[in-house]
């Protein structure tokens, strides 16, 4: 094995998911600002995430849309942009299939001499 591979900082940190509350203690090298008071009475450093076992489907057997970031209303919001350009444009090329009139281009001939 290589030596000095892994850190070796490892303290324990309380992780909260912030879908439900839960919360769990357990030792990692995260560097957090905020604390919590654990069950046993002693002060944690405390990491929220988005998602853990708590709250992932996989482990929850239940099916949920988790939309932290906004990013399905961004998708249908884009979505609805491209529809309304692809109408546009649709309208338009209607638009432009009136036939022009064509005009004759005049050709001039050289005499070689």
């Amino acid at each position: 094995m290589k030596k000095d591979l892994h850190p070796d900082n490892y303290r324990p940190v309380v992780f909260q998911d912030l879908n439900n509350g839960k919360a769990f203690l357990t030792r990692s090298t995260i560097i957090t600002e905020e604390t919590i008071k654990w069950d046993d009475g002693k002060e944690y450093p405390l990491a929220k995430v988005h998602i853990t076992s708590y709250s992932h489907p996989f482990f929850t057997g239940e099916e949920r849309v988790l939309d932290i970031e906004g990013r399905v209303d961004k998708f249908k919001a884009r979505a609805a942009a491209g529809q309304e350009a692809r109408q546009r444009k649709a309208e338009q090329a209607s638009k432009r299939k009136t036939p022009k009139p064509k005009t004759q281009q005049k050709t001039t001939s050289q005499k070689i001499g």
